[in-house]
């Protein structure tokens, strides 16, 4: 059962299928197409085909029919025949064949597909990151082989699909035979509706043999995609628009798909009752909790959908009480599908989309949920859990070993579940490089001694320049850093940079100038090698940010010279009284001095005094009136050489 397709056409339709007689003719096959039973439309429309007969409108919907089940290798013949007859198509017919393309494995024709739907989509977003991608295969290759997977080893022939963890169990979808003597079959793919069934995980990672899960849950039409709360008393699911015995439907009498929610009371799930935010006139499927079970994720084609299905989040409030949807927006959502959300242990959104660049179908992707909500990059998992089938319904576990499901060849059924086991992670990396040279002759340096620390200056890895003055440190997307460049004879310098939230390269090169101030007794640090003053904040003695750059720099020079002494001066401009100014300059002092210890510096080499108003460096005395600037150049420290051996 393609669950996964709900989204795709117009939605998802109920229909009893008892044995609707089949006519050799193009009409009926339409009627059957509008009608979701895409397994009748096709023999309807090959039998047509058979005999020689071609109609672009035919092809069209003989492709989607095979598209729409999955089927992307017959698609792909069909939409073949498509452009055969007329290029001139509407865009998405361009990307619905290039994702079959893949399926077939001519990415070289698929690529030339998607160029063309570039051209004639406008402002469409898969168009956008098709084009910011173009070296997309490149990306996922160097993503891949961070899996080994296997068969599940509880999968039928027909769709098994789905799953969620339950304590030790599996707990997933599947269409197999029930066993009842009337059975009710979906037209869509012409198998019976899905039901949950549960398999035991054993110790050595297999599964036991399937079992039905929770009968009072299963009913005729399909159930799929649960999530249990951590406890195993709540149970969130999709499952057709059905209640106590009721079949809902939309204005053209569809009846799509809603989450409901189960408590566990007596060893049986009961309480079933439909989501607020679920509705009679469009869809909302496959449920997925965060880590403190705030929040619910899910797919819908709701209003304010992006695409043929968007991913969304609404509270769950301490009373049980649901909040707004919220639509995850176009860092996430595309025009095509987004579907089948999953929270890790380590707060990353795993989902399986067909609008982003991938490796045909739907490919599953993931990206890291920040702590305000938002997500960082979103990036392709890789081989061999991605191929060019559809791929999707992506959970792991915190041991980092979990279950997929695809419908790729060489499986049991339509859809099969996978096992697998993660080898590494999967981190956005980047390489930082860049070339040392001397600020005035711009020759390159050998043996500088480069140095890489984060946004809140904390010491990461350091390197020697190469004979060509190169250093490089692999870093993360989306990150801030400093590099720091040390040589003997020369003034220690930092600079900034700002990582790309992509993989890639970032060049940063660093020119460095030639001490020519000598270091005596007397010498001002900040002054010989040429760094701003350490400014504080007004009324504080907290060390900012930018102070901690510049201490950094005053640690390098007294590294170079293990005998020096330093005396820490702090200075404050003249406001507030002068005895307040005294006490607050020798708390800077003292917090410059602390630093400059926790970070390397014997204390024995290190004195401090607090000056206050006492040495204005400008007119700025009391009563003077003066800008913030000019203040600010008055809070102050100095750091003053009071001994070199």
């Amino acid at each position: 059962m393609k669950i996964k397709n709900i989204f795709y056409s117009t939605l998802l339709s109920v229909f009893v299928f008892q044995g609707f007689s089949q006519k050799a003719k193009v009409a009926a096959a339409d009627k059957q197409y509008d009608n979701y039973a895409y397994v009748d439309a096709i023999a309807t429309y090959e039998r047509v085909a058979q005999k020689g007969y071609k109609d672009e409108k035919m092809f069209q919907k003989l492709g989607n029919a095979y598209y729409f089940n999955a089927e992307l290798e017959k698609a792909a013949k069909w939409y073949g025949e498509l452009f055969a007859m007329n290029q001139e198509q509407e865009p998405e017919y361009y990307y619905r064949y290039a994702q079959s393309l893949k399926a077939t494995g001519d990415y070289v024709k698929a690529d030339k597909m998607l160029q063309q739907f570039n051209k004639k989509s406008g402002n469409d977003l898969r168009a956008k990151l098709i084009e910011k991608n173009k070296n997309y295969l490149e990306e996922i290759k160097a993503n891949s082989g961070r899996y080994t997977i296997a068969d599940a080893g509880i999968n039928s022939e027909y769709s098994d699909y789905g799953g969620s963890f339950l304590g030790n169990k599996l707990v997933f979808a599947s269409a197999r035979d029930t066993g009842s003597i009337s059975k009710i079959v979906f037209a869509w793919t012409n198998q019976s509706f899905t039901n949950f069934y549960s398999s035991e995980l054993k110790e050595d990672g297999s599964l036991s043999k399937p079992k039905h899960f929770g009968n009072k849950i299963n009913s005729k039409f399909h159930e799929a995609t649960p999530v249990f709360t951590k406890d195993g008393k709540t149970m969130y699911f999709t499952r057709n628009n059905f209640l106590d015995g009721k079949k809902g439907v939309d204005g053209q009498q569809i009846t799509l798909l809603k989450i409901y929610k189960a408590t566990y009371v007596d060893s049986t799930w009961v309480n079933v009752t439909e989501l607020p935010f679920s509705s009679d006139q469009y869809s909302t499927a496959h449920p997925a909790l965060s880590k403190d079970e705030k929040t619910l994720y899910f797919a819908s084609d709701m209003p304010g959908t992006l695409g043929q299905s968007d991913l969304f989040k609404v509270a769950i409030n301490e009373d049980g009480s649901f909040g707004t949807p919220e639509n995850l927006g176009a860092t996430i959502n595309t025009e095509g599908r987004e579907t089948f959300p999953f929270i890790s242990d380590d707060n990353e959104l795993y989902f399986a989309s067909d609008g982003r660049p991938g490796l045909g179908g739907l490919d599953i992707f993931v990206s890291n949920a920040e702590k305000d909500g938002s997500f960082k990059e979103i990036q392709n998992i890789g081989a061999p859990v991605n191929g060019p089938h559809d791929d999707f319904a992506f959970i792991i576990d915190k041991n980092r070993k979990g279950f997929f499901t695809s419908n790729r060849p060489g499986g049991i059924g339509y859809d099969d579940i996978y096992k697998f086991t993660e080898i590494k992670k999967l981190v956005c990396e980047q390489f930082l490089s860049g070339i040392i040279t001397d600020q005035e002759t711009s020759a390159k340096l050998a043996g500088v001694k480069a140095g890489l620390f984060d946004d809140k200056f904390q010491f990461l890895k350091e390197c020697l320049s190469d004979e060509n003055g190169k250093y490089s440190f692999e870093v993360e997307c989306g990150k801030n850093y400093y590099v720091r460049a040390e040589k003997e004879d020369y003034q220690t310098k930092e600079v900034k940079v700002t990582i790309d939230n992509a993989k890639g390269k970032t060049d940063m090169p660093v020119s460095i100038e030639k001490n020519i101030k000598p270091i005596e007794v007397g010498t001002d640090l900040a002054k010989t090698v040429n760094i701003p003053n350490i400014y504080f904040d007004v009324d504080k003695f907290i060390i900012r940010e930018d102070a901690a750059l510049e201490l950094g720099k005053i640690v390098a020079v007294m590294n170079q010279y293990p005998a020096m002494k330093v005396d820490v001066r702090s200075h404050t401009d003249s406001r507030s009284s002068a005895k307040y100014n005294e006490e607050l300059s020798n708390s800077r002092a003292k917090a410059t001095m602390e630093w400059l210890v926790q970070n390397g510096i014997e204390s024995s080499r290190l004195t401090s005094k607090g000056y206050g108003e006492s040495q204005l460096i400008n007119k700025c005395s009391d009563g003077v009136k003066c800008t913030e600037a000019e203040h600010q150049a008055n809070r102050r420290s100095e750091f003053i050489v009071i001994s070199m051996e």
